[in-house]
């Protein structure tokens, strides 16, 4: 390959590289920032109690039937999410509710007792569940209660 004859502005002597034995190996990262683990909202959907707190939500806020739940609860469980799901209103009015927060308490293995911040808007509202271990290692929802509930509801 033929190089331009020198210039106005350029050298005749070409850029000097280092010999390769000088330079850095190529699998020294210069950069001390380390790689990401990828979006929260992906990390979250491994932990269980996210996991139901998003389904949970998407049955009050009646972005999925109730009957998606049903192989994901045992006892009553089941039967608080009919009574809970929205028949014609959405439960939570306002804009798109969201899981804002969720934490657990285990008081004993095989069990957690989850709670969740849900806003939708400038409100905020509180779910709880129990979630219970099944012989076959799968996670299943054992009770569900919401913290606010409209007037109405509450006094019908």
């Amino acid at each position: 390959m033929d190089r331009p004859p020198p210039g106005p502005g350029r050298t005749a002597t070409a850029t000097r590289r280092s010999p390769a034995s000088l330079t850095r190996p190529a699998t020294v990262r210069r950069d001390s920032r380390r790689p990401g683990r990828g979006p929260a909202r992906h990390r979250r959907e491994t932990v269980p109690r996210y996991w139901f707190a998003d389904r949970l939500l998407a049955v009050l806020a009646g972005r999925r039937p109730v009957h998606s739940m049903l192989n994901h609860t045992v006892g009553e469980a089941y039967e608080q999410l009919v009574q809970l799901a929205p028949s014609d209103e959405p439960f939570l009015v306002g804009r798109e509710p969201a899981v804002r927060h969720c934490d657990e308490y285990t008081p004993r293995e095989g069990v957690i007792e989850a709670f969740a911040r849900i806003s939708s808007g400038d409100r905020v509202h509180a779910l709880a569940f129990r979630l219970e271990q099944g012989p076959d290692l799968r996670w299943r929802c054992a009770a569900v209660e919401v913290g606010h509930r409209p007037r109405a509801a509450a006094e019908a």
